[in-house]
């Protein structure tokens, strides 16, 4: 590898955000490229990383789209859709979650909760959104100054996610806990692998809890839902269960709540665009869709080909990694004018900041309610915010986080 082409296995490489001037290089001088791996590793006393395999990276546009729609092809089963290479137990246990699994089982599962996530289930969410955001503001909107990670757009994704999976309000911490400390795994601030196991086997044990609760008491959450689903003929059992809970945790909070916190962010550095949406309300839904294409929250994940292939005439064997970079796809100049704009009216705007294909987003309709809901209170109340510091990056290879971000505004 050339010493200017950093290895996108370190999160030092993304220490500074998404290093996009690396990736366009990439999709100009390397469309399909290979990044080594490294040798097995211990992260700490007793927590041995096995070796990581190298991988390809994909950055075009087109690329993403086409192994994104071929699930046959290239798996997120085998080898998980995460980048990682993992041991063979930890292996089957994610090849229990929706995300890691490939049609018809994937399709069956997903559909038994489907119905939770169509339009007209959360158009029904509208008002109660409103209120929880309006809630929300009214707890800083006075102060003059926030920070808008912690007290803002941390704060409507979980509100909204406990009362969808069934868990109390006042143990929400709870999963914003879990959430930082298992994708901070590689961040000082927020653990390390000893932690991230903990908070693992600490979610586990309120899931199960959870639904044994349900099973003797069913509601209309979430969980009861996961709970008494038949799939395949039978119902799901508590491995299944936990892990299914463990995906809508941190789907349902880290994405939103950094998609939120980086709009707001693009808002800042480019004021005109905030200038228009004050100008002109009906660009909001145009300006979330931007914000997921600017702020891809998360920024990679992985297939694996299932037979000897090829993408863009490079030749790929069988079970060789493919990573596909939806951050660099959204800021692919083949497909988007002014890519390296931030423009709240684009259209169309084909981004990949939910995903495409079998693995879209199930909740990308309650992130999409969440953040327009948001913006047009954020809009109204405190039109007027600024940045009052620095941003502080999440230190994270898989996901395009922010960790503080203090904001000023006038008081009102």
């Amino acid at each position: 590898m050339p010493p200017e082409i950093p290895s996108l296995l370190e999160p030092e490489t993304f220490a500074n955000g998404v290093p996009h001037d690396l990736f366009k290089h990439l999709r100009e001088k390397s469309p399909v490229h290979w990044n080594p791996g490294r040798p097995s590793r211990e992260r700490a006393v007793g927590v041995v990383e096995p070796e990581q395999r190298g991988f390809w990276v994909l950055t075009r546009h087109a690329d993403v789209s086409l192994v994104s729609k071929d699930s046959e092809l290239f798996s997120s089963e085998r080898g998980t859709a995460i980048n990682a290479d993992m041991r063979p137990q930890d292996l089957l246990m994610f090849q229990q979650q929706m995300i890691h699994m490939d049609p018809p089982r994937h399709t069956r599962v997903r559909a038994s909760i489907n119905d939770f996530f169509k339009p007209r289930t959360i158009a029904k969410l509208e008002a109660r959104t409103r209120d929880l955001t309006r809630e929300i503001l009214d707890k800083v909107v006075g102060r003059g100054a926030c920070d808008f990670v912690s007290e803002v757009s941390a704060e409507l994704p979980l509100l909204v996610l406990a009362e969808l999976l069934g868990v109390p309000r006042e143990e929400r911490h709870l999963l914003f806990d879990w959430t930082n400390r298992l994708m901070g795994l590689d961040d000082p601030d927020y653990g390390n692998p000893y932690d991230a196991q903990a908070a693992l086997m600490e979610l586990f044990q309120y899931a199960a809890r959870m639904a044994n609760e349900r099973k003797e008491n069913p509601s209309d959450d979430l969980m009861s839902v996961l709970v008494h689903a038949q799939v395949e003929g039978r119902e799901l059992d508590y491995m299944e269960i936990n892990m299914m809970f463990f995906l809508m945790v941190i789907a349902g909070n880290e994405t939103t709540r950094n998609a939120l916190s980086g709009g707001i962010r693009a808002l800042c550095d480019f004021p005109d665009q905030r200038e228009r949406l004050l100008a002109d309300r009906t660009l909001i839904k145009t300006a979330v869709e931007e914000i997921v294409r600017w702020h891809s929250p998360v920024m990679q994940f992985r297939r694996t080909a299932t037979r000897d292939t090829e993408i863009a005439g490079q030749a790929i064997a069988e079970n060789d990694k493919v990573v596909i970079y939806y951050g660099s796809a959204n800021r692919d100049e083949r497909v988007f004018d002014r890519a390296d704009e931030f423009d709240v009216g684009r259209s169309p705007n084909p981004h990949l900041g939910f995903g495409v294909g079998n693995h879209f987003c199930l909740g990308a309709n309650l992130a999409r309610a969440e953040m327009r809901i948001m913006l047009e209170e954020i809009l109204t109340r405190i039109p007027d915010f600024e940045l009052d510091g620095p941003v502080e990056q999440l230190h994270s290879n898989f996901i395009h986080g922010i960790k503080r971000m203090p904001i000023r505004f006038t008081p009102s």
